[in-house]
């Protein structure tokens, strides 16, 4: 275990952010790097705990205390390989996980945390940096052949795992490139995707196959899975967002984050000159004030808005932990990101009541109440009601479903039931209602955390492999139901 006194002599550190007005000029990561041999003294705060319940926070069970520890004697190879043992992808989590470990950490009862995240990030980006991630290719081929449907972080993740253990497989991608979410909703200033690109070339030197551009169900059919795959991996995310059907909605100038945030990303990619959707000289206003909220605000910061605000139906969250989300669970308290940190306004505790539109059908104001819960709902505060100004709307509260998957895609032509919520169906061997179909990610659990994703496709990827072969020596992050995987 780490420095059993570190915790008393260090108080907790991350690096510092670029000036706000320099990183607003461009796209690249806002994080400067660490000053050598911080890391090793932040790593040494780590307790010697009796339970470490970071593990239990981490869908993933990341062995914290364990890398921690090597970090503080710079045992780094050693860190990367315990890093690997449970999670595929670190420099994915290290940038975009909310790090749940953290809210579980035992320093964190009465101090500061241990900066868990930033130590895994370090990790993982020296591993690179010295040439110690190599491709890991199996020692014999299993003859069987898989498919994953989805190339995001639940996709990659049993894709990687998959191929490690003999299996030939096949990764599908609606879109012209790899990565899902990762390559073009999630913004460059939160994760270059060079981080992506360096991982998708390992995963081929290793025999993993990429196929983009294709749309399962008429591209290539359910029968054609079938009669070509063994098996078949779900794994295309929650993709349908929470709509907002308030009065004016049919009005110019209102999208989903998603149709505002893959333009913005494709400019950084080189596809188009400009975004479509551009916020320069614009008066935005973003609905939702979650992580993709946030991405929306950073975006529009980047292509110079004229102001932007950002709209959170519940009441501003508390500076400290509330006595209802006590340690070691996730905290509701009020927090601050870099695209927050930028400018911006935040309003909590109101709720849209129309859209506001010219002579010409498109948006120009916001119309808005504010809002206190009564008896479990939100009720309007009489005489609250105000305008504010709004070129450009953007919704980002969350994702509700697997969409044209479902109801007459090719989910139903497989023969995979939906549940009332939009999700796929599945058993706790992550084997959907289909044979030899299983369902990881979002597409099953529903809208949530890229650890979590990965988390279910190591999972369903020593499901899958112990389908096939009749056992598996993968390591599973979330136990499947025992009978369940026996009676496959």
């Amino acid at each position: 275990m780490a420095d059993p006194t570190g915790f008393m002599r260090y108080n907790r550190e991350l690096p510092k952010r670029r000036p706000v007005a320099v990183r607003i000029s461009d796209w690249r990561e806002v994080y400067q790097p660490f000053a050598p041999g911080q890391i090793q003294t932040q790593a040494s705060r780590c307790m010697d705990c009796g339970i470490p319940f970071c593990h239990n926070g981490c869908p993933l069970g990341n062995l914290i205390p364990e890398w921690n520890d090597l970090v503080r004697t710079n045992g780094w190879r050693a860190a990367i390989d315990r890093l690997h043992a449970t999670n595929n992808f670190p420099e994915f989590t290290g940038r975009l996980c909310p790090a749940p470990c953290e809210a579980a950490c035992v320093l964190g009862i009465g101090s500061d945390p241990v900066t868990i995240k930033q130590v895994e990030v370090e990790i993982i980006d020296r591993a690179w940096a010295e040439g110690w991630i190599a491709p890991q290719i199996p020692s014999r081929l299993s003859g069987k052949k898989v498919a994953v449907i989805g190339s995001g972080p639940a996709g990659l993740a049993a894709a990687q795992q998959l191929t490690r253990a003999g299996h030939e497989v096949t990764v599908y991608e609606s879109a012209d490139r790899i990565g899902g979410l990762l390559r073009y909703g999630i913004p460059e200033f939160k994760m270059e995707k060079r981080h992506i690109d360096r991982r998708l070339a390992q995963m081929e030197a290793e025999g993993t196959r990429f196929v983009t551009g294709v749309h399962v169900g008429t591209d290539l059919t359910a029968s054609q899975l079938r009669a070509d795959f063994d098996a078949v991996v779900i794994a295309t995310g929650a993709t349908v967002p929470r709509d907002l059907p308030a009065p004016g909605r049919e009005l110019a100038g209102i999208y989903s984050a998603m149709e505002y945030l893959v333009p913005a990303n494709r400019v950084q990619l080189g596809d188009f000159e400009s975004s479509p959707i551009d916020a320069a000289g614009k008066h935005v206003v973003i609905i939702g004030g979650g992580d993709t909220g946030a991405d929306c605000l950073g975006t529009a910061h980047r292509q110079g808005a004229l102001s932007v605000t950002q709209l959170e139906i519940m009441p501003r969250p508390d500076d400290e932990r509330p006595g209802f989300t006590p340690w070691p669970t996730w905290p509701l308290i009020y927090r601050t990101s870099s695209a927050h940190e930028e400018g911006g306004e935040r309003l909590f505790a109101v709720n849209t009541e129309r859209f506001v539109g010219d002579d010409n059908g498109n948006v120009r104001a916001l119309a808005l109440h504010e809002v206190q819960m009564s008896e479990g709902r939100f009720a309007k505060i009489e005489g609250t009601e105000r305008e504010i100004p709004a070129d450009l709307v953007f919704l980002a509260m969350g994702f509700v479903s697997v969409g044209d998957a479902a109801k007459g895609g090719f989910l139903d032509t497989l023969g995979v039931e939906v549940d009332s919520r939009g999700r796929a169906v599945r058993d706790a061997a992550w084997k959907s209602t289909a044979d030899s179909v299983f369902i990881a990610g979002d597409a099953g659990r529903g809208q949530s955390l890229i650890v979590w994703a990965i988390a279910e496709g190591r999972a369903a990827a020593a499901s899958v492999d112990a389908y096939l072969t009749g056992s598996s020596v993968l390591p599973s992050p979330i136990r499947p139901d025992t009978v369940a995987l026996a009676a496959r």
